[in-house]
């Protein structure tokens, strides 16, 4: 869908009462960073991000995972980031470094990096296309 289809439905439906997800997501990407794969690799091979793979375990297990990634599935990335959280006492995410979110395509990456925006997370990105884009840049895929 084109970004002037997306303005168009939001100009539309802005004042319904129930959006739809292209709506939350063209939203959300107002509100966010959005990165290139090649800009995600840099910063990963320097060690400057926390490159957290929100996509499913049924994903990763069909397509690969990138290596040097952590997996924080979607549905459990605002509760396994909790600062209270036993995840997030870990010491697994650096929380100098900038929270790199990819999913499948974008969209759910788009919607997840609003939300840790939303509670306080400063320094958030989603890469632009997703795995799919990822896979086909200098990533290695395990």
């Amino acid at each position: 869908m084109s970004s002037n289809t997306i303005i168009f439905l939001y100009s539309i439906f802005k004042f319904m009462t129930i959006k739809s997800s292209q709506i939350l997501v063209f939203e959300a990407l107002k509100k966010i960073k959005t990165i290139t794969p090649a800009e995600a690799f840099k910063l990963s091979n320097n060690n400057e991000c926390n490159l957290i793979d929100i996509r499913e375990k049924g994903e990763l297990e069909k397509t690969g995972r990138v290596e040097n990634s952590n997996h924080i599935p979607r549905g459990m990335l605002e509760f396994w980031l909790d600062p209270e959280g036993p995840y997030f006492k870990s010491g697994k995410i650096d929380m100098n470094k900038e929270m790199v979110l990819f999913c499948a395509g974008g969209l759910r990456s788009a919607l997840a990096a609003k939300s840790l925006k939303e509670m306080g997370f400063k320094n958030v990105s989603h890469i632009d296309g997703g795995f799919a884009a990822i896979s086909q840049s200098d990533f290695k895929i395990v």
